[in-house]
């Protein structure tokens, strides 16, 4: 447990401050993943500000909390949160799926300080989360394993199977969430292949399951603590969020699972979603 238990307004000055550098390493890069990037910021936010476990001057620190980005194409965001925390310099943002960069589209174990596993295969992530889950418990470590997966991703029957194992070995210290913001790469979930109610779907696969909204940086932190709580059961938190959350304009794009911003008016209103984060940080930052 820290000692200095980070304030609200610390969060919300982290959310800021993600949500900024993964717009601007989008922008520079022209293209990418902006909705499902931006609908998790809120989530890191809390996770490195406030619950993980990890040293970013010792990013395979033996006794750290673990985190698999299953919907691996929301990488930018991760990079952006571990760039701000420290775990590499943040000017590597810049390089984003450049030859040669660090930070390729999806995350690579083997290339960026402070990923714990390899994703982008969309699915595999909840097995891997599981596997290291069970191997930690087996180890005698007292780690927690997140696994953040995507709403659209639960379309992959391996999740299902993985799911049915966590809840089936109790693995409570494997805290699984579930993003859920409506949309994958063709349209809206519903339309594609209805996923009907997840939490209660998770409940009948065996897991304590809450369901908080993806924006509120309280009561994702609330819902964690309880989840935390909870010694005898596999647990799940599910996300209510909105693809490309924060930024109005392009939470409104129907198509915003990947965005070129050379498209239509994008650019511009990118660059002023930019300038007020901007603004937001600096003000945040006065008062931290």
């Amino acid at each position: 447990m820290r000692d200095d238990v980070p304030k609200l307004s610390d969060l919300a000055h982290l959310r800021d401050k993600i949500r900024l550098e993964t717009l601007k390493m989008l922008g520079h890069m022209g293209y990418g993943h902006l909705g499902g990037s931006l609908s998790i910021v809120e989530l890191l936010a809390v996770l490195y500000g406030k619950q993980l476990a990890i040293e970013a001057s010792q990013p395979n620190w033996e006794k750290r909390d673990r985190l698999v980005l299953s919907k691996g194409h929301a990488g930018p965001a991760l990079y952006a949160t571990l760039a701000i925390k420290g775990f590499f310099p943040e000017d590597w943002l810049l390089t984003l799926n450049e030859g040669g960069t660090h930070l390729p589209s999806h995350p690579d174990r083997l290339k960026i300080p402070g990923v714990d596993a390899t994703t982008g295969s969309l699915g595999q992530g909840t097995s891997i989360a599981a596997g290291m889950a069970t191997g930690l418990r087996l180890s005698g470590s007292d780690a927690y394993t997140y696994l953040i997966v995507g709403d659209g991703e639960l379309n992959e029957g391996q999740c299902w199977e993985a799911f049915q194992y966590i809840a089936h070995n109790k693995l409570n210290r494997c805290l699984v969430i579930i993003d859920d913001n409506k949309k994958q790469l063709d349209g809206y979930t519903a339309d594609i292949l209805n996923p009907f109610d997840i939490q209660k779907k998770m409940e009948s696969f065996g897991f304590i399951t809450l369901k908080v909204k993806g924006d509120d940086l309280q009561a994702i932190d609330d819902a964690i603590n309880f989840l935390k709580d909870q010694k005898d059961s596999a647990v799940a938190l599910v996300l209510d969020t909105v693809k490309a959350q924060g930024v109005p304009f392009f939470e409104k794009v129907e198509d915003n699972h990947s965005v070129k911003f050379g498209i239509a008016n994008y650019q511009e209103e990118l660059e002023k979603a930019i300038t007020a984060l901007e603004a937001q940080v600096v003000k945040g930052g006065s008062h931290a």
